[in-house]
């Protein structure tokens, strides 16, 4: 849709949401809404009802004390919060607070709103280590606004339940929020207003979509292969620009990934204690009571400290289950935690040339930080990226090709050298792991090249590629191009140049195994590991309850 027609949508669309918002900057009439920087924000206007809020930590421990802060158009709200898993309890409510309307600055995705404290409640005692979901719920008349916001309650001593600590990754979900108009993909910051941020703040809500999905919410993923001569589509951005969710909902956020993992957990008999990477960092010691540290979907960002504590655990006799995938970013945690930081390899980092560099914000891969990803999880996001999305791997299976059934992970799945399994739930997808690999014997191996350690066995394999293709089909917008490829031989490969890009260009997810020190570490390779228990597909659900029954009973 073009000219007068476009724009009288879009104008239509916007006012009719509280807060959201749209960058264009540069951008033609008539492009295509994917490529639009859109954002939620507040609109400050008292004749709107509107409310917004976010806590001052993202984790507490019991005996501890939540600050909340609120801004609303509505003179009074209601404050629930609720222990989220596939029974849902309500643990505190309070009605009737007095609203009130404070001022978001222009520059809140960076430095934070700023708002004052609105409410204080304290964790109980009998709260368990969990993930709870904050509602705020404002009324006027017959129009009624919601909210979400969250914390988790960590353990601490006594507080310890189980023998398995889910790790929520609030490191990603802080990039891809861009709730007051910025984050590390697009932005209002520079001259023109139309650069992403390198600093971003806890300090401010989220986006509507990281929290709370309505059912049925599109992921990421292409669902059917299509006809020759097909262009790319994005029903995900379609639904958030349309409905006033985040636009990055589907890449990042609990809902999307936590929710479904967390839920299908529970009903089939397990049970975690919950940390956020924020506590990683913070309190690694917290990990060395448990037998297994649980990693879920799209997890792309972690500190060196993170880093540092995993791998700690794991030589100490821990293990590890990943079932997510993009191990890409080093980034920094300043401001006692509340300012994320990440250049993305950019000269304007000011580690760069200092007795600080190995904190230098980029891809590990980078020759600048010189701790290549794999020698922690088994595989990195180079050598594999980009699956069943835009040009990238089309209309591949969406599935993973077992090649080593004989591997305790496949234990009565039944599934043989070449079966294919999770295909009609896209699991090979849409941002996949892998490493430099060879074939010898018709089974791969890695070659060591990248940092894979020499006992890392390679489970299943799908096809994937860190330059989708883009062809010249009329009213074709490739959101996911051929630009991440340059970026990738440039950053990893110390040079742009058409040799190094074929270097990387094809590569593989993969599903893989090792052990490290007196511990190990499972790594399904797929962010979208958990649209195969959403879908129940037989052999994820198993492979799922292999890793964590080894893992959990494990001394």
């Amino acid at each position: 849709m073009a000219g007068s027609d476009y724009l009288t949508r879009r104008k239509a669309i916007e006012e009719s949401m509280s807060g959201y918002a749209t960058a264009t900057q540069g951008r033609p009439m008539g492009f295509d809404a994917t490529l639009l920087h859109f954002y939620e924000t507040q609109a400050g206007d008292t004749n709107r009802l509107e409310i917004y809020g976010y806590t001052d930590r993202f984790s507490y421990a019991p005996g501890e004390s939540v600050s909340l802060h609120v801004s609303t158009t509505a003179d009074r709200y209601a404050i629930e919060v609720q222990r989220d898993g596939a029974s849902p309890e309500t643990v505190y409510r309070v009605e009737d607070q007095p609203g009130a309307l404070h001022p978001t600055p222009a520059d809140c995705s960076a430095r934070g709103c700023g708002w004052p404290v609105s409410h204080v409640f304290e964790i109980s005692a009998d709260w368990p280590s969990g993930f709870y979901r904050i509602f705020l719920h404002a009324g006027r008349g017959d129009a009624r606004a919601r909210h979400e916001h969250f914390f988790v309650v960590r353990p601490e001593g006594a507080a310890r339940r189980n023998r398995m600590l889910l790790v929520h990754a609030t490191a990603t979900w802080t990039a891809y929020n861009g709730w007051g108009g910025s984050s590390h993909y697009g932005g209002i910051e520079g001259p023109e207003h139309d650069q992403r941020s390198s600093r971003l703040s806890i300090q401010r809500p989220f986006e509507r979509g990281f929290l709370w999905l309505p059912v049925g919410a599109p992921r990421i993923p292409i669902r059917d292969a299509s006809p020759p001569g097909a262009i790319p589509i994005y029903p995900n951005f379609d639904f958030a620009y349309s409905r006033g969710f985040g636009k990055f909902y589907a890449a990042a956020g609990y809902p999307t990934f936590q929710r479904p993992f967390l839920v299908w957990a529970e009903q089939n008999g397990y049970d975690f204690d919950h940390f956020t990477q924020h506590d990683l960092d913070a309190r690694p010691e917290l990990l060395e009571s448990y037998a297994a540290v649980v990693i879920v979907g799209h997890d792309e960002y972690w500190t060196r400290e993170m880093r540092e504590a995993i791998d700690g655990y794991v030589d100490s006799g821990g293990h590890v289950a990943r079932f997510g995938a993009n191990f890409m970013w080093q980034i920094r945690l300043e401001d006692e935690g509340n300012t994320q930081v990440c250049h993305w390899g950019g000269d304007d980092d000011p580690v760069l040339g200092t007795d600080r560099q190995h904190l230098f914000t980029s891809a590990w891969e980078d020759p600048r930080v010189g701790w290549p990803g794999a020698r922690s999880t088994g595989l990195n996001a180079c050598r594999g990226m980009y699956a069943r999305i835009s040009g990238a791997t089309p209309r591949s299976s969406g599935g993973y090709t077992v090649y080593r059934p004989e591997h305790w992970a496949f234990e009565g799945t039944d599934l043989y050298f070449g079966d294919v399994f999770g295909g009609e739930a896209q699991l090979a997808g849409y941002e996949v792991d892998g490493v430099d690999y060879t074939f010898h014997g018709g089974l791969p191996h890695p070659t060591g090249k990248d940092g894979a350690p020499d006992n890392l066995e390679i489970l299943a394999m799908a096809p994937a590629t860190i330059g989708a293709t883009e062809r010249s089909h009329d009213g074709a917008v490739y959101f996911v191009g051929e630009a991440d490829l340059h970026v990738a031989a440039a950053l990893v490969l110390g040079e742009d140049t058409n040799e190094n890009r074929e270097k990387l260009v094809r590569g593989s997810g993969m599903m893989a195994a090792f052990e490290r020190g007196r511990g190990s570490v499972f790594n399904a390779g797929t962010c979208e590991w958990v649209s195969g228990l959403i879908h129940r597909d037989i052999f994820t659900e198993r492979i799922t309850r292999n890793v964590l029954d080894r893992f959990a009973r494990s001394e």
